[in-house]
């Protein structure tokens, strides 16, 4: 057992990751901004005060820990300054590596990254060997995600101790958050606000449940390999897909029409446009991004989509 510094741990993953080390055994140090709600976590979670984006906080709160997992992220398709996303994701990244560098007693950086940092595959099935060629992105977190990415395996070519983990879509009980898409689109479809499929039907992207992520985190933590990149894929899905699975079970209608493209092109643009006025928005294109069973290294009984859908539904 040993002394875990957690990035994002009030976040959906961030929070769940806390509960599951400490049963584990494991003590756990969490780096919060001040405006953090940590109401949420264990009282036995050793709160430090700063920011990913602050060197010096993060540094401090790595002193003493043995592992380190970074799950602190910017997500979203935009924000009013979209530099916030290269500000949290790629100079965040690049300080906490800093810190674990300058911590002798850190044994293991877990890096949360992204299937978005690994490229759209236009079709085709990819695998731990694929990296993002950096040309073209389709939002500011894509390229944030991706240029940390190049810094993780830099450092990791330099013999930093880290262990890179690619999550899925994540969807599982909890919060209705921007870390749980899946449930909050859910809601969405259901409360009548997105009548319409979204995106087109041959975009599929790969779903993994929150408790298989956790247990992939931890299982990095114990056997994972430095240097090493994981996979975390369960069900390769359309959102078409999961619209008709839902319908099936809650015996209620499809959608009868698919929103098209331009639309959600039009939409991501008019975002661009309300952003900068401080409007939120979460529309953005849809592409292909898949990863297949496997190339998970992580041996785990992945859940499927329908279950969750059900226990969200009933």
């Amino acid at each position: 057992m040993g002394r875990v510094m957690v990035t994002g741990a009030t976040g959906y993953l961030g929070g769940r990751l806390c509960k599951a080390l400490l049963e584990g055994g494991h003590s756990v140090v969490a780096l919060v901004r001040r405006s953090s709600k940590v109401k949420e976590l264990p009282a036995e979670v050793e709160l430090v005060e700063g920011d990913v984006r602050d060197a010096e906080s993060v540094r401090r709160a790595c002193v003493g820990c043995d592992y380190v997992v970074h799950s602190a992220a910017l997500v979203g398709s935009w924000l009013p300054d979209s530099s916030q996303f290269i500000k949290v994701n790629v100079e965040g990244t690049a300080n906490v590596i800093e810190a674990v560098k300058a911590t002798p007693s850190i044994k293991k950086l877990i890096y949360t990254s992204s299937f978005f940092a690994l490229g759209p595959t236009d079709g085709y099935i990819a695998d731990e060997n694929q990296f993002h060629s950096l040309k073209t992105f389709y939002s500011p977190y894509e390229e944030s995600k991706a240029l940390a990415e190049k810094l993780v395996q830099e450092a990791a070519a330099q013999g930093v101790p880290i262990v890179s983990l690619y999550p899925g879509v994540i969807y599982g009980p909890g919060s209705m958050t921007k870390g749980n898409s899946l449930a909050e689109l859910m809601i969405e479809r259901f409360n009548g606000r997105m009548p319409g499929y979204p995106g087109v039907k041959g975009n599929k992207f790969s779903f993994c449940h929150i408790d298989d992520v956790v247990a992939a985190f931890r299982a990095a933590m114990e056997t994972g390999k430095e240097g090493e990149r994981y996979l975390l894929c369960g069900e390769n899905l359309c959102f078409h897909e999961v619209f008709d699975l839902a319908a099936t079970l809650t015996n209620t209608n499809p959608p009868k029409f698919t929103t098209p493209m331009w639309i959600l092109e039009l939409a991501g643009f008019l975002c661009v446009q309300w952003a900068r006025f401080g409007a939120w928005s979460g529309i953005s294109h849809q592409i292909p991004f898949v990863t297949t069973h496997v190339s998970i290294k992580i041996l785990l009984a992945f859940q499927h989509v329908a279950t969750y859908i059900a226990a969200l539904i009933f």
